[in-house]
């Protein structure tokens, strides 16, 4: 069944002119390969994936972010630019319909980056009022660059930063890469031959025996990874299994992603954190104050925000500050945004445009008003 524009799009359109964000067309059907990439398992998993005439892979659009960077590479747009949106998404497998609608706004090239994240939480709290006036909301703040700081601080060889950083956006996946970190698996039981070349990182002579293997065997590569990258990825799962990280250094990341406090003690306590650990975090510290102040000058309600370090959202093309506003406590989400500096460059931008932005689920949003009546 097809869903049905919200009866307040007024409102929210109303407002996208009030923030000087222009409202875009972006077409429902989009090319898969992007998200397929970058969006994230979890919304890999739900897209409605078809076929071009020519045997592309296409897509029902099922969120924005990505169709709006495309659209803004595709007609060599100038920046800064802040594009406005409202329209259907669709994924597979969702409690609330496989079609609803979103409302959201992507901020590209503003390199005031502490500014450009305040801005976009306030435009988030803002739209959430407008058509929410009568209740409370809540928002939970995070910082993916600060994790990979925290990761890079301690020491961690970079394939377990490149594991850590991809499971931040998942509790369950976070807590299983840092079970593997504190108790790393045994090695599978490889041929003897292939565990000696995997033993000495010979990438070259393992890649050969790889080809060879599958030349026998009757395999194409074409049908998933080549043989180097089956001979890169199985060295670099050695390398991860061999890294011990010293009990001081796990307690801290163990520590560091439990911290959940008031926005408006966060600066202080990460800078005690980075102190009692010895851990250098200058410039991080530096970017969550600059944008923390830049918060604090929209004017929102502060009692209302929490920093949690250890929050995330399911998409892999977060590279920043990264957020979610609820109408109570535990609830689902109304609104989640976050900054994707690279992005538009893996899009095939010539250059790189700095990007953040939010979406609003509006479904759960005339819930709510529905309720309120």
């Amino acid at each position: 069944m097809t869903s049905r524009i919200p009866d307040f799009a007024d409102e929210i359109v109303a407002l996208f002119a009030e923030r000087n964000a222009a409202l875009t067309d972006i077409a429902i059907i989009q090319p898969a390969d992007p998200f397929l990439d970058m969006a994230g398992e979890d919304l890999r998993r739900r897209i409605f994936l078809t076929e071009s005439e020519t045997g592309a892979a296409l897509c029902l659009r099922p969120e924005f972010t990505i169709p709006v960077c495309l659209d803004h590479i595709e007609k060599r747009a100038a920046t800064p630019q802040r594009y406005a949106y409202l329209g259907e998404v669709f994924r597979q497998q969702r409690a609330g319909g496989a079609e609803f609608f979103q409302a959201g706004i992507e901020d590209l090239g503003e390199t005031d980056s502490a500014s450009a994240d305040a801005r976009s939480l306030a435009d988030a709290h803002a739209l959430l009022s407008r058509v929410l006036p009568d209740r409370p909301l809540i928002a939970t703040l995070g910082d993916q660059g600060m994790f990979e700081a925290v990761l890079a601080a301690l020491g961690l060889p970079r394939g377990w930063q490149k594991r850590l950083t991809r499971a931040f956006g998942s509790q369950k996946l976070l807590q299983a890469a840092i079970d593997d970190l504190a108790n790393p698996h045994a090695s599978p039981g490889l041929p003897r031959e292939v565990a000696g070349l995997v033993t000495r990182g010979d990438e070259t002579a393992l890649s050969e025996h790889v080809a060879a293997f599958m030349e026998e065997t009757g395999l194409s590569p074409s049908a998933g990874r080549n043989p180097q990258e089956i001979a890169r990825r199985l060295i670099e799962k050695a390398e991860l299994r061999s890294v011990r990280l010293s009990a001081e250094a796990m307690a801290a990341l163990k520590r560091f992603v439990g911290l959940k406090v008031p926005f408006a003690q966060a600066s202080a306590v990460l800078a005690g954190f980075a102190a009692e650990n010895s851990l250098i975090l200058d410039e991080a510290l530096e970017a969550f104050d600059a944008r923390a102040q830049r918060i604090v000058e929209q004017g929102l309600p502060l009692d209302t925000l929490t920093y949690d370090a250890g929050f995330g959202r399911p998409l892999d093309y977060y590279t920043g500050f990264i957020f979610e506003i609820t109408g109570e406590a535990g609830k689902q989400a109304l609104a989640g945004g976050g900054r994707y500096d690279r992005l538009l460059t893996l899009l095939g931008a010539g250059k790189p445009i700095p990007g953040v932005g939010f979406s609003i689920w509006l479904d759960r949003v005339a819930k709510l008003r529905e309720a309120g009546r």
